[in-house]
């Protein structure tokens, strides 16, 4: 077994991504997780570049790690000066990692055009700059920044940049594909070439993602040699993103077989490392992500279902489980009777796909998603359909609808448009009625729905909106422009976990509040089974 050092660029190259904004919380929290996984290089910025980056060095050394290493990044030193004078190389020392990666051109191109430097001279840079950061007792990473564009340019260069860096004591040099334009085919020679000419020299690889090539850029390096892969979680990261490590670890150790990247067992907390990330990052998980996606493992067609519940891996690369993910079998219009029992097993019931229960769920469920309710995307929803209709204990009318009404007007005091919502409902036999304002329609009847609830469900002040999505769907002759029916998607989420619920109409308040019930409904079935498991114990 081949051990693979990973090298986590997530703090750095992924907060370069154009919709991220890592706060210093945000990086302390996501170095500890990354810890977590087991990741054994933790890169966590450029200290001096920016106040968050110098801050986060100070604030993680009293935050001990137990498996990962903490590595600073910077530039090999400004031409003017000299390694003593330079303030970067300063701020690498000053940053206390144990850990020091510069980067450094190995592109001829680079160095005479963004440089303006002979190679000559860019040659002294890079020895001195490797040599005075090793003296101060340091392990230092060699990132030679374009290095697969100046190979195909001038073969000689970025090759001469290597060896100096090595010659001035870099433990590790890594090749990069800054631009991320280069073949695995290329990139896998080019390792092969250095590792011939310099095969006492730990080689690293650094591919980014502009050809959607990164993850086989990397698997073909480690195949040529390398040692060490960068990249970043769920491949964030400058323009396209750099190598996937989400999928870049499972893919060495457990297609490629013979690698481990992670500790023994650590690479089931992938997916909520995975989750983790995009949450910090504020960020909608990508769900066709694969291994750590939500819908990595997901079944739709009826015939995929009747497999897979006889052997899953007719249909699935790996088990869910090794990469922390679960199967999940969806229940839409394309849905077979298998769907419907394989999703039944999953709450307790055994039922034959010959069962007439089954039939009738079935031809209710393709009846619904000819109105236009998705239920692959609202899970929820689809569970209570499912619960309800096989007599499940746990799921009642919690509450009852009365009447519903919404009110439009203005503040007069600043101009704003707001809601006013009345509810009125029947809790546990009594009768509530209720009235609240919102920022819009939805918001206030959520506003009176709760208020009326509040009482006597006090955990509903756990539930939070994630996500509000509406849809218009194909227009019929009977229903089209302005009357179109509408799709209401709405995630909501408490401390234990989210859920989707759906809502259709050709009254987006009516399709709004559909969702709403719903995925109110699901939080209280969620809580009282909760408790009826804990007074079993």
């Amino acid at each position: 077994m081949k051990n693979i050092t990973v090298y986590d660029t997530t703090l750095r190259d992924g907060n370069q991504a154009e919709d991220v904004n890592f706060s210093l919380e945000d990086k302390l929290k996501i170095a500890q997780k990354l810890d977590e996984l087991g990741i054994a290089y933790i890169e966590g910025g450029w200290p001096g570049a920016t106040p968050v980056d110098t801050a986060f060095f100070r604030e993680i050394a009293s935050r001990p790690l137990r498996m990962s290493r903490i590595a600073a990044f910077g530039s090999t030193h400004h031409p003017s000066g000299t390694p003593a004078n330079d303030k970067n190389l300063a701020a690498l020392i000053a940053s206390g990692a144990s850990t020091l990666a510069i980067v450094g051109k190995s592109s001829p191109a680079h160095v005479r055009e963004a440089l303006r430097l002979t190679p000559e001279r860019y040659l002294e840079i890079v020895y001195d700059s490797v040599a005075f950061l090793k003296q101060a007792g340091r392990e230092v990473f060699f990132d030679a920044e374009h290095f697969f564009d100046g190979l195909a340019d001038d073969a000689e260069f970025p090759l001469a940049v290597l060896r100096k860096a090595r010659e001035a004591g870099a433990d590790v040099l890594v090749l990069c594909d800054t631009n991320g334009g280069a073949l695995p085919r290329d990139v896998g020679k080019a390792v092969g070439q250095v590792r011939k000419i310099l095969p006492d020299a730990a080689l690293g690889i650094h591919a980014h993602n502009d050809c959607e090539l990164a993850v086989a850029a990397a698997l073909a390096a480690v195949e040529a040699g390398a040692g060490m892969v960068q990249g970043t979680i769920n491949g964030i990261g400058e323009r396209c993103g750099n190598a996937n490590l989400c999928s870049l670890i499972p893919v060495l150790e457990i297609k490629s077989r013979g690698y481990r990247c992670l500790p023994e067992g650590r690479l089931t907390l992938l997916r909520d490392v995975s989750a983790y990330v995009s949450e910090v990052a504020n960020m909608v998980p990508f769900s066709r992500q694969p291994f750590v996606g939500r819908s990595a493992f997901a079944h739709k067609g009826g015939i995929h279902v009747s497999a897979v519940n006889r052997n899953s891996a007719l249909y699935e690369h790996i088990s869910p489980a090794v990469v922390g993910n679960a199967q999940r079998v969806l229940l839409t219009e394309l849905a077979g009777r298998s769907n419907i029992v394989s999703m039944a097993r999953r709450f307790g019931f055994h039922l034959d796909k010959d069962e007439p229960v089954v039939k009738g769920l079935l031809a209710e469920l393709k009846d619904k998603a000819s109105q236009g309710y998705d239920y692959a995307a609202a899970e929820a929803s689809v569970e209570l359909l499912l619960l309800r209709k096989l007599g499940r204990r746990g799921v009642r009318d919690f509450f009852k609808l009365i009447r519903f009404r919404v009110l439009e007007s203005k503040q007069l005091s600043d101009d704003r448009p707001l809601s006013e919502a009345t509810v009125t409902l029947e809790v546990e036999g009594a009768i509530e009625h209720t009235a609240a304002f919102g920022d819009g329609p939805v918001n206030a009847l959520d506003t009176a729905l709760r208020k009326a609830l509040s009482g006597f469900y006090p955990r509903l002040k756990e539930m939070r909106l994630v996500d509000f999505k509406v849809r218009v769907l194909a227009p019929t002759e009977q229903f089209k422009g302005t009357g179109s029916v509408v799709r209401v998607l709405i995630e909501s989420a408490d401390q234990r976990g989210k859920w989707v619920t759906v809502g259709v109409s050709c009254n987006i308040i009516e399709a709004s509040w559909q969702a709403l019930i719903d995925s109110v409904t699901y939080k209280l079935y969620k809580d009282e089974n909760e408790n009826l498991k804990r007074n079993m114990l």
